[in-house]
């Protein structure tokens, strides 16, 4: 599963922008009235204005080798958010390594190193080594509901998890996590559900989802 584009609403978006290109040195490709386009690898990221707007959680691929370094280059830009003191979250079943961080809307990303896709780089860190949008969060209150309708729409399978509280959908190079908690991972935050739209390719099929007031459509 790839994430083609991902568009999610911010009541800032100038801000929101500053921070990718201005702080993180992200591409900014194109800014329009009403959106504004940021490259993530090979994803591409639109922000655009919403007044009513919930943060988010989102995840960016990084190369597998990159963690160390990417932390040590991210702690020089924003503040790393931990989990019982540490900066690195070490996933043992998904073989990866991740950091988190607060954009200007508050939204959780995450730069995760995943080690089975085995693609490091001899590039010294930087946005460049941002491969591509890996995760996108839905809150629901039905996981199983939720997975049904992808899995019978779009082919995507459970990569990880159960119906109980957290299951992540799709596989390493994109992934829905679905989560009927209270709270997103790793900072207590409250989790509420979060508008977005996504263009993803799944087995060479092009799908559109949208996730807005709760509701998740699929074309």
């Amino acid at each position: 599963m790839n994430i083609q584009k991902l568009t999610i609403y911010s009541s800032n978006s100038s801000a929101l922008a500053s921070f990718y290109t201005d702080v993180l040195g992200v591409i900014l490709l194109e800014k329009t009235e009403d959106a504004i386009h940021l490259q993530i690898g090979k994803s591409l990221l639109i922000v655009k204005h919403q007044e009513k707007v919930s943060p988010s959680h989102f995840a960016i691929n990084i190369p597998a080798n990159k963690a160390t370094e990417a932390l040590t280059w991210l702690k020089t830009k924003v503040d790393i958010l931990k989990n019982e003191g540490q900066e690195i979250q070490h996933f043992h079943h998904w073989n990866a390594e991740a950091m988190y961080f607060y954009d200007t809307d508050r939204n959780i990303v995450e730069l995760i190193a995943r080690k089975n896709l085995n693609n490091p780089s001899p590039e010294p860190f930087d946005a460049r080594l941002f491969l591509e949008l890996s995760e996108i969060g839905i809150v629901t209150k039905n996981i199983e509901n939720t997975f049904k309708q992808l899995t019978e729409n779009t082919e995507t399978a459970i990569y990880f998890g159960n119906f109980n509280s957290f299951c992540a959908i799709g596989d390493e190079h994109g992934l829905f996590i679905c989560v009927n908690k209270n709270y997103w991972f790793p900072t207590k935050d409250r989790a509420y559900p979060a508008d977005f739209k996504m263009e993803m390719l799944v087995k060479g099929k092009e799908y559109n989802i949208e996730f807005k007031g709760g509701v998740l459509s699929i074309q």
